[in-house]
């Protein structure tokens, strides 16, 4: 039998993949190239992984995209309130590595894809954030809507 922590751990690595499952046909049906889902460029660090990277070719720009998937839309809830300082930073770092790792030099930006709902229970919300300003310093300016 599992332990109740155990179950809820897999409860919440269950929603969160289905909530990037989500993003990404989300993605692809708005003319998005999906190039990679999970990626940890730095194998010897855990933290630093990209839900998402996605190729916008409309603009020709490299995206990368943090999933974030919530049971209920929440109506005094702000935008983005689960990304905090140490979540920015590992993210800031994700996103340099895959660049170096990849040889990128081009165009790139930083997307939040925040899905509401649950699996199996009807139509996912789908909250589309463009242009988070992750990279501006100094870091405790940025704003985040």
């Amino acid at each position: 039998m599992q332990s109740p922590r155990h179950r809820s751990t897999s409860l919440g690595a269950e929603r969160g993949a289905w909530g990037e499952s989500v993003a990404t046909e989300y993605l692809r049906r708005g003319g998005f190239e999906i190039i990679d889902r999970n990626s940890r460029p730095v194998e010897r660090d855990g933290r630093l992984e990209i839900d998402i990277v996605a190729w916008e070719r409309r603009s020709d720009t490299m995206v990368f995209v943090e999933v974030k998937q919530h049971a209920r839309v929440e109506t005094c809830a702000r935008r983005l309130r689960s990304v905090d300082r140490r979540k920015k930073r590992n993210l800031r770092r994700a996103c340099n590595a895959w660049r170096r790792v990849n040889g990128w030099g081009g165009a790139f930006r930083f997307d939040v894809i925040e899905v509401y709902g649950e699996p199996g229970g009807g139509r996912p919300i789908v909250d589309h954030i463009t242009d988070v300003a992750l990279f501006s310093a100094p870091d405790r300016f940025v704003n985040w809507n």
